[in-house]
Protein backbone atom coordinates (compact mmCIF):
# COMPACT_ATOMS: atom_id res chain seq x y z
CA UNK A 1 0.00 0.00 0.00
CA UNK A 2 1.24 3.90 -0.44
CA UNK A 3 2.56 5.34 2.13
CA UNK A 4 3.01 9.28 3.25
CA UNK A 5 5.86 10.26 4.65
CA UNK A 6 5.63 13.05 7.34
CA UNK A 7 9.08 13.99 6.28
CA UNK A 8 12.35 14.01 4.32
CA UNK A 9 14.23 12.55 7.70
CA UNK A 10 11.76 9.01 7.45
CA UNK A 11 13.75 8.34 4.21
CA UNK A 12 17.38 8.18 5.54
CA UNK A 13 19.24 4.32 5.63
CA UNK A 14 17.60 1.47 4.11
CA UNK A 15 19.33 1.45 0.85
CA UNK A 16 20.19 -1.15 -1.71
CA UNK A 17 22.56 -3.69 -1.87
CA UNK A 18 23.18 -4.57 -5.80
CA UNK A 19 25.40 -7.65 -6.78
CA UNK A 20 27.65 -6.02 -9.68
CA UNK A 21 27.11 -9.39 -12.26
CA UNK A 22 28.92 -7.21 -15.14
CA UNK A 23 31.96 -6.05 -13.40
CA UNK A 24 32.62 -9.16 -12.17
CA UNK A 25 32.52 -10.70 -15.42
CA UNK A 26 34.63 -7.70 -17.09
CA UNK A 27 37.17 -7.90 -14.73
CA UNK A 28 37.59 -11.51 -14.47
CA UNK A 29 36.66 -11.66 -10.22
CA UNK A 30 36.34 -14.33 -8.58
CA UNK A 31 34.43 -12.91 -5.73
CA UNK A 32 31.25 -11.42 -5.52
CA UNK A 33 31.04 -7.88 -5.07
CA UNK A 34 27.81 -6.29 -3.60
CA UNK A 35 27.59 -2.25 -3.40
CA UNK A 36 25.46 -0.40 -1.24
CA UNK A 37 24.14 2.39 -2.86
CA UNK A 38 24.04 5.20 -0.23
CA UNK A 39 23.67 7.96 -2.92
CA UNK A 40 19.54 7.06 -2.88
CA UNK A 41 19.31 8.58 0.78
CA UNK A 42 17.37 11.36 0.34
CA UNK A 43 19.99 14.13 0.25
CA UNK A 44 22.11 12.17 -1.68
CA UNK A 45 25.04 10.38 0.40
CA UNK A 46 25.77 8.34 3.32
CA UNK A 47 26.06 11.43 5.25
CA UNK A 48 22.21 11.69 5.63
CA UNK A 49 22.62 8.88 8.10
CA UNK A 50 25.28 11.13 10.48
CA UNK A 51 23.74 14.53 10.18
CA UNK A 52 20.36 13.31 11.19
CA UNK A 53 21.56 11.32 14.43
CA UNK A 54 24.28 14.36 15.08
CA UNK A 55 20.58 16.56 14.85
CA UNK A 56 18.71 14.30 16.76
CA UNK A 57 21.12 13.87 19.56
CA UNK A 58 21.42 17.38 19.48
CA UNK A 59 17.72 17.74 19.84
CA UNK A 60 17.18 14.90 22.50
CA UNK A 61 19.89 17.24 24.54
CA UNK A 62 18.01 20.05 24.43
CA UNK A 63 20.60 22.16 22.74
CA UNK A 64 18.20 22.73 19.58
CA UNK A 65 15.58 25.51 19.61
CA UNK A 66 13.48 26.59 16.11
CA UNK A 67 15.85 28.84 14.45
CA UNK A 68 19.24 27.91 16.08
CA UNK A 69 22.02 27.31 14.04
CA UNK A 70 23.87 24.10 13.44
CA UNK A 71 27.55 24.54 12.28
CA UNK A 72 30.40 21.67 11.58
CA UNK A 73 33.93 21.43 9.10
CA UNK A 74 33.28 19.12 6.51
CA UNK A 75 34.57 17.60 2.98
CA UNK A 76 30.95 18.67 1.71
CA UNK A 77 28.22 15.67 2.18
CA UNK A 78 28.22 16.18 5.54
CA UNK A 79 27.49 19.73 5.33
CA UNK A 80 24.96 19.30 2.14
CA UNK A 81 23.06 16.90 4.42
CA UNK A 82 22.99 18.94 8.12
CA UNK A 83 22.23 21.77 5.34
CA UNK A 84 18.81 19.46 3.99
CA UNK A 85 17.74 18.18 7.35
CA UNK A 86 18.44 21.97 8.97
CA UNK A 87 15.64 23.38 6.23
CA UNK A 88 13.65 20.55 6.94
CA UNK A 89 13.80 20.78 10.73
CA UNK A 90 13.60 24.80 10.65
CA UNK A 91 17.62 25.38 11.20
CA UNK A 92 20.13 27.35 10.01
CA UNK A 93 23.03 25.93 8.57
CA UNK A 94 27.18 27.31 8.49
CA UNK A 95 29.93 25.12 6.94
CA UNK A 96 33.18 25.22 6.85
CA UNK A 97 35.25 23.08 4.08
CA UNK A 98 38.38 23.11 2.11
CA UNK A 99 38.62 25.16 -1.09
CA UNK A 100 39.45 22.52 -2.81
CA UNK A 101 36.23 20.14 -2.54
CA UNK A 102 34.14 19.81 -5.92
CA UNK A 103 32.39 22.76 -6.59
CA UNK A 104 28.91 21.32 -7.24
CA UNK A 105 29.16 20.61 -3.39
CA UNK A 106 29.30 24.35 -2.84
CA UNK A 107 26.48 24.99 -5.29
CA UNK A 108 24.47 22.24 -3.62
CA UNK A 109 25.22 23.49 -0.11
CA UNK A 110 24.84 27.38 -1.59
CA UNK A 111 20.84 25.90 -2.78
CA UNK A 112 20.20 24.79 0.34
CA UNK A 113 20.31 27.54 1.67
CA UNK A 114 23.75 27.38 4.13
CA UNK A 115 26.50 29.81 4.67
CA UNK A 116 29.71 28.04 3.67
CA UNK A 117 33.35 29.40 4.96
CA UNK A 118 35.63 28.13 2.61
CA UNK A 119 38.90 27.26 4.28
CA UNK A 120 42.73 26.95 2.06
CA UNK A 121 43.27 23.91 1.60
CA UNK A 122 46.81 24.29 2.25
CA UNK A 123 45.99 24.72 5.85
CA UNK A 124 45.90 20.90 6.59
CA UNK A 125 49.25 20.92 6.12
CA UNK A 126 49.03 22.21 9.74
CA UNK A 127 49.41 18.83 11.86
CA UNK A 128 47.13 20.66 14.53
CA UNK A 129 44.66 21.37 12.21
CA UNK A 130 41.53 19.48 13.41
CA UNK A 131 42.06 20.86 16.53
CA UNK A 132 42.72 24.77 15.21
CA UNK A 133 39.70 24.69 13.04
CA UNK A 134 37.62 23.16 15.50
CA UNK A 135 38.34 26.22 17.92
CA UNK A 136 38.29 29.21 15.08
CA UNK A 137 34.44 27.45 14.65
CA UNK A 138 33.93 27.51 18.90
CA UNK A 139 35.08 31.02 18.90
CA UNK A 140 33.28 32.32 15.78
CA UNK A 141 30.30 30.56 16.28
CA UNK A 142 29.51 30.98 19.87
CA UNK A 143 25.50 30.61 20.30
CA UNK A 144 25.83 27.58 17.61
CA UNK A 145 25.85 24.02 17.90
CA UNK A 146 28.86 22.66 16.91
CA UNK A 147 28.06 18.74 15.70
CA UNK A 148 31.33 17.99 15.47
CA UNK A 149 31.10 15.26 13.19
CA UNK A 150 34.74 14.00 13.56
CA UNK A 151 34.12 13.70 17.52
CA UNK A 152 30.77 13.30 17.81
CA UNK A 153 29.73 9.57 19.21
CA UNK A 154 26.70 9.47 17.75
CA UNK A 155 28.30 9.24 14.18
CA UNK A 156 30.03 5.85 13.98
CA UNK A 157 26.56 4.99 16.51
CA UNK A 158 24.38 5.23 13.38
CA UNK A 159 25.76 2.93 11.26
CA UNK A 160 26.61 0.50 14.35
CA UNK A 161 22.44 0.80 14.50
CA UNK A 162 21.53 1.14 10.83
CA UNK A 163 24.11 0.13 8.07
CA UNK A 164 25.41 -2.84 9.79
CA UNK A 165 22.40 -4.43 10.61
CA UNK A 166 21.28 -3.38 6.73
CA UNK A 167 23.98 -5.26 5.95
CA UNK A 168 24.07 -8.31 7.34
CA UNK A 169 20.22 -8.91 6.96
CA UNK A 170 20.54 -8.08 2.97
CA UNK A 171 23.52 -10.34 2.98
CA UNK A 172 21.72 -13.37 5.16
CA UNK A 173 24.75 -12.92 7.17
CA UNK A 174 27.17 -14.07 4.37
CA UNK A 175 29.67 -11.03 4.34
CA UNK A 176 33.64 -11.81 4.08
CA UNK A 177 34.81 -8.13 3.26
CA UNK A 178 33.35 -4.98 4.35
CA UNK A 179 35.36 -2.14 2.64
CA UNK A 180 34.68 1.87 3.24
CA UNK A 181 37.13 5.05 2.97
CA UNK A 182 37.97 7.02 6.28
CA UNK A 183 36.01 10.19 6.05
CA UNK A 184 34.90 10.67 9.57
CA UNK A 185 35.88 7.70 10.05
CA UNK A 186 32.62 6.89 11.39
CA UNK A 187 31.18 4.38 8.76
CA UNK A 188 33.88 1.83 8.92
CA UNK A 189 34.07 1.82 12.99
CA UNK A 190 30.66 1.32 13.60
CA UNK A 191 29.91 -0.86 10.85
CA UNK A 192 33.12 -3.07 11.43
CA UNK A 193 31.99 -3.09 14.91
CA UNK A 194 28.66 -4.55 14.26
CA UNK A 195 30.00 -7.07 11.74
CA UNK A 196 32.75 -7.89 13.31
CA UNK A 197 30.45 -8.91 16.58
CA UNK A 198 28.39 -11.45 14.49
CA UNK A 199 31.63 -12.52 12.42
CA UNK A 200 35.15 -12.03 13.62
CA UNK A 201 36.79 -13.52 10.53
CA UNK A 202 35.33 -10.31 8.26
CA UNK A 203 38.13 -8.71 6.87
CA UNK A 204 37.98 -4.69 7.39
CA UNK A 205 39.80 -2.65 4.26
CA UNK A 206 39.59 1.20 3.98
CA UNK A 207 40.76 2.24 0.48
CA UNK A 208 43.39 5.10 0.92
CA UNK A 209 44.68 8.14 -1.33
CA UNK A 210 48.34 7.85 -2.46
CA UNK A 211 50.70 9.73 -0.25
CA UNK A 212 51.31 12.40 -3.55
CA UNK A 213 47.54 13.02 -3.33
CA UNK A 214 48.26 14.75 -0.07
CA UNK A 215 48.23 18.74 -0.19
CA UNK A 216 52.24 20.22 0.44
CA UNK A 217 53.86 23.21 0.58
CA UNK A 218 54.62 23.19 -3.05
CA UNK A 219 51.53 21.58 -4.47
CA UNK A 220 48.87 23.12 -1.85
CA UNK A 221 45.89 21.62 -4.30
CA UNK A 222 46.87 18.55 -5.87
CA UNK A 223 44.05 16.04 -7.30
CA UNK A 224 42.27 14.90 -4.05
CA UNK A 225 39.38 12.15 -3.23
CA UNK A 226 36.58 14.42 -1.38
CA UNK A 227 36.08 12.84 1.88
CA UNK A 228 38.50 9.79 1.50
CA UNK A 229 41.80 10.74 3.67
CA UNK A 230 45.09 9.42 3.99
CA UNK A 231 46.15 7.36 7.25
CA UNK A 232 49.04 5.42 7.18
CA UNK A 233 51.30 8.37 7.68
CA UNK A 234 48.84 10.57 9.63
CA UNK A 235 49.62 11.78 13.22
CA UNK A 236 47.03 10.26 16.04
CA UNK A 237 46.18 14.36 16.31
CA UNK A 238 45.27 14.46 12.50
CA UNK A 239 42.91 11.55 12.23
CA UNK A 240 39.14 11.72 13.17
CA UNK A 241 38.83 10.43 16.95
CA UNK A 242 35.27 8.79 15.80
CA UNK A 243 38.10 6.38 13.25
CA UNK A 244 38.85 3.44 15.46
CA UNK A 245 42.29 2.31 13.46
CA UNK A 246 42.27 -1.40 15.39
CA UNK A 247 39.12 -2.09 13.64
CA UNK A 248 41.03 -2.33 10.16
CA UNK A 249 42.44 -5.05 8.46
CA UNK A 250 44.10 -3.45 5.55
CA UNK A 251 44.69 -0.69 3.88
CA UNK A 252 44.52 -0.40 0.17
CA UNK A 253 46.34 2.63 -1.32
CA UNK A 254 45.52 4.14 -4.33
CA UNK A 255 45.74 7.14 -7.20
CA UNK A 256 43.16 9.62 -6.98
CA UNK A 257 42.83 9.08 -10.94
CA UNK A 258 42.38 5.23 -10.29
CA UNK A 259 39.40 6.16 -8.16
CA UNK A 260 37.82 8.11 -10.89
CA UNK A 261 38.68 6.20 -13.53
CA UNK A 262 37.29 3.21 -11.47
CA UNK A 263 33.61 5.34 -10.58
CA UNK A 264 33.65 5.86 -14.59
CA UNK A 265 33.88 1.73 -15.19
CA UNK A 266 31.32 1.42 -12.70
CA UNK A 267 28.93 3.50 -14.49
CA UNK A 268 29.52 2.16 -17.90
CA UNK A 269 29.44 -1.64 -17.05
CA UNK A 270 26.59 -1.71 -14.42
CA UNK A 271 24.80 2.33 -15.09
CA UNK A 272 25.75 3.27 -11.62
CA UNK A 273 26.83 6.83 -11.18
CA UNK A 274 28.85 6.91 -8.17
CA UNK A 275 31.48 9.59 -6.60
CA UNK A 276 35.30 9.77 -6.96
CA UNK A 277 35.14 7.88 -3.11
CA UNK A 278 32.93 5.27 -4.34
CA UNK A 279 35.41 5.04 -6.90
CA UNK A 280 38.46 4.52 -4.39
CA UNK A 281 36.64 2.45 -2.31
CA UNK A 282 35.32 -0.04 -5.09
CA UNK A 283 39.08 -0.10 -6.44
CA UNK A 284 39.84 -1.77 -2.80
CA UNK A 285 37.35 -3.97 -3.17
CA UNK A 286 38.30 -4.94 -6.79
CA UNK A 287 41.78 -5.78 -5.56
CA UNK A 288 40.71 -8.23 -2.36
CA UNK A 289 38.40 -9.99 -5.21
CA UNK A 290 41.39 -10.34 -7.76
CA UNK A 291 43.11 -12.89 -4.56
CA UNK A 292 42.56 -16.08 -4.59
CA UNK A 293 41.90 -16.82 -1.01
CA UNK A 294 39.20 -14.38 -1.80
CA UNK A 295 37.64 -16.17 -5.04
CA UNK A 296 33.51 -17.54 -4.23
CA UNK A 297 33.51 -15.50 -1.32
CA UNK A 298 31.57 -11.85 -0.64
CA UNK A 299 32.52 -8.40 -0.69
CA UNK A 300 30.46 -5.58 0.48
CA UNK A 301 31.38 -1.41 -0.97
CA UNK A 302 29.82 0.77 0.54
CA UNK A 303 29.53 3.66 -2.27
CA UNK A 304 29.17 6.99 -0.34
CA UNK A 305 27.48 9.12 -2.89
CA UNK A 306 26.68 9.86 -6.49
CA UNK A 307 28.97 11.25 -9.28
CA UNK A 308 26.76 14.39 -10.33
CA UNK A 309 28.23 16.17 -7.85
CA UNK A 310 31.93 15.22 -8.94
CA UNK A 311 31.17 16.66 -12.99
CA UNK A 312 32.98 19.76 -12.45
CA UNK A 313 35.79 18.08 -10.54
CA UNK A 314 39.40 18.25 -12.14
CA UNK A 315 40.03 14.78 -11.55
CA UNK A 316 36.62 13.24 -12.33
CA UNK A 317 36.95 14.59 -15.89
CA UNK A 318 40.61 14.31 -16.18
CA UNK A 319 39.72 10.39 -15.94
CA UNK A 320 36.14 10.96 -18.44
Amino acid sequence: MARIHNSLTDLIGDTPLVELHNYRRNHGLGARILVKIEYLNPAGSVKDRLAWALVQDAEERGLLTPGATLVDVTSGNTGIALAAIGAARGYRVKIYASDNISPDKFRLLEHYGAEVVKVDNAFFLDPEALEKITARIREENPDAVFTDQLANPANPEVHYRTTGPEIWEATGGVVDAFVAGVGTGGTISGVGRYLKERNPSVHLAIAEPAFASLPSEDNPHPPEIDGVHHVTEALPEQLPANFARDIVDEIVPLDPVEAAATARQLAREEGILAGTSAGAILFAATELARRPDFAGKTIVALLPDSGERYLNASTFRAAS
